[in-house]
Parts: C-alpha cells; structure tokens; sequence
C-alpha cells in the first residue's frame, strides 16, 4: 500500500512563483540523472548543450482558452468573490466564478463553480451585462456542474471577450493581460486546455533553432489539460485514486515519427508530464504507439513501467499530486524528493511559472 503522505515535502509560499520571468527561456533548470543518482544545477538555455543532440522531443500544443467566467446568480445582488481585488475596475464585482472544463455538446459544458454549495439544479447564472446565461442542468461526479448556455452572440467570441485566464489558485493575484501571452506556449495552436502544459513555457524560438542545429527532432501531439491533470488524491491510499479523463489526440505523422526514433535507439524526451500521459495512454501492451484520439485516465504512479517516454523534462509538482507521482515513477521516489529539497534549498521557483527539470 502506497501512502499520499510519501509523497510530500516543504516548501515555504515563497518559492511559488507567482509571475513569469521577463524572458522564457532565463528558467533555471535541475538536471537529474538516474544512472549517477546526481544532480546538477544549470540553466534553460543550456538545453541544446546538455543533450546528445539526437533526441526527439515531443511537446503539447494545446491551447490554453479563458475558460474562467465571473457571474452572478440571477435575483441576487453581486458581491465580491474570494481571492480577487474588487477595487481594480471592471473585474470583480462578481459572485460567482465558473471555470469551464469541458464541452459535453452544443451549448453544454461541464464546469467547476465557486463557491458551488448554494448552486443547485434549474437556477441561473449571469455574465457580463446579460449577454450571457447559463442555466445549471445537472451535478457531476467530482463536484462538477453541467451548465447549459444561452448567449446573443457567438458563444466562443463571447467567452474570448468576458472570459480570463485560468492561472492555478496558487497564483495568489488576479490575471492580467500579459497572461494571455505568457501562459501559453510558443507551440499552442489546439483550443481547448483549461490550463498551459507548462514544461513548454520555458521555450523560445532562438532556443528550438539551437535545438534543430545540433540535431534535435521534434514533433507535437495534443493533451488538453483538464481536472485529470490537477485533481487531488483524496483516497487514503494512493492506489484506490481514479483519473478524470483528458482527451488527447496523436497524429499519424508524430506516430511515425516518435516509432522511427524508438527503432534507431534515439531517446524520446517528452516536454511536460501532459505529454507523457498522451504517449503512455495510446501505447499498447506491445510498447507500439497507435495514432488517433481518445481520453487518457491512465493514474501513473511508482511501479509504472514507461513504454514509450525515456526521459522528461518537466516543471515542480505539488506535494502529494499525481503530477508527483509520475516524476516519481520515472525517477524514483527517494531521489526526486531529495532533489526537490536541493530545489528549495536553492531558491528554485516552483509550479506553473517556475523553473524546470530535467530527468534523463
């Protein structure tokens, strides 16, 4: 029996980045190597000198839409909720906060509401000045609700212009509008992610034409982030945990491309633990990866035995998350732990605007 509380560690609210460095790719950069049980701190921008220069790396081009509405409920006053400053003009005067999840059909989607107690079936909730509704038509099995929406114009124009970015609650301010352009990857070009791959975050084009010139092929596959990604363990035993499925889709081209690199011996280096959840979850038992879309609900944790991804280059995890625990079971337990009290010691930033890590 595996333990949640194995996989936890310190780490003073300090080290949470709460805002991206002025250039992507100045990140510093822990790299951990499995065979030597060593680690080395070193830069981002080194990537393209650390490496052999024959890796494929594979990187997550989901887009990060903003998925988060603020509302209010019909009949009642608007208050300011939680977290968010009301006196910045024109934001926050709202009671009820929505992050869209997922799109079940038309006009349907599944959500997360907050505070989602007093929302109950049949009442209604009310966007900007009324152009958009959405009428609460069922619960869900983690909390969720399912809202169905009526609007006066193009739905998704509709969310573009009231929406906002949907940093992560460790993300202690409001989002700006810088965020619309730096929590997202220069590889985002797929809608739909609730929240950035954030391994990819860190690169810039001056970083991938170094990466191309020493030989390092790339190529891209698609995992929209959703609740799969940050649900908490809440069994009492890691084992008993249930992933919430995330769609993902592989293309004949990167299938060919990712099967050619394993046949030559090439290292699959995947760019963010999102990416391995799409590789992992299209493998077959044979190890051979199948192209195509379907939902990852694969829960990787330590004695997972990997098919397709050899190494990882990913950002700090939360203690005790499944983003940890997958670090873990590539990595080991001990020796992942150990090196994220070296991060803390060091003064690493952690999370989704922090540094990075390379497992190789």
């Amino acid at each position: 029996m595996t333990l949640p509380s194995d996989f936890d560690y310190e780490l003073p609210p300090g080290r949470i980045a709460q805002r991206p460095l002025p250039e992507r790719d100045a990140s510093r950069m822990l790299v951990l190597d499995r065979a030597s049980s060593a680690w080395e701190d070193r830069a981002f921008g080194q990537l393209p000198d650390i490496l052999r220069g024959d890796e494929l790396l594979v990187v997550n081009n989901a887009k990060v839409f903003p998925a988060r509405l603020l509302g209010r409920r019909r009949g009642v006053k608007a208050q300011p909720i939680g977290r968010y400053n009301p006196a910045r003009k024109g934001f926050l005067h709202s009671e009820i906060e929505v992050l869209l999840v997922r799109r079940c059909q038309e006009n349907e989607w599944e959500v997360l509401v907050h505070p989602g107690r007093k929302i109950r079936t049949g009442e209604v909730l009310i966007f900007g000045d009324g152009e958009l509704e959405a009428e609460v038509v069922g619960r869900g099995e983690y909390g969720e609700r399912r809202l169905r929406f009526a609007c006066r114009e193009d739905f998704l124009k509709a969310i573009d212009r009231l929406g906002h970015v949907p940093l992560p609650p460790y993300i202690r301010r409001p989002d700006e509008p810088a965020d619309r352009e730096r929590y997202q990857t220069i590889f985002a070009v797929t809608p739909g992610a609730i929240a950035a791959p954030t391994a990819g975050l860190h690169f810039t084009p001056r970083v991938l034409e170094r990466l191309r010139g020493r030989g390092v092929e790339l190529c891209e596959v698609t995992l929209q982030v959703g609740l799969g990604t940050f649900q908490p363990i809440h069994t009492g035993q890691v084992e008993a945990h249930r992933m919430h499925a995330e769609p993902y889709e592989i293309k004949e081209s990167a299938a060919a491309q990712i099967e050619r690199a394993r046949r030559e011996g090439r290292p699959v280096l995947a760019v963010g633990t999102t990416v391995v959840r799409a590789l992992e979850a299209a493998a077959q038992p044979t190890g051979h990866l199948v192209a195509g879309t379907g939902e990852a609900t694969l829960f990787i944790y330590p004695g997972y035995r990997f098919r397709i991804a050899d190494q990882l280059l990913t950002n700090f995890h939360l203690p005790r998350s499944t983003l940890l625990l997958m670090v873990c079971a590539l990595a080991g337990r001990e020796l992942v732990l150990r090196a994220y009290r070296h991060a803390v010691e060091q003064g690493y930033r952690f999370y989704s605007y922090g540094d990075c890590m390379l497992i190789r």
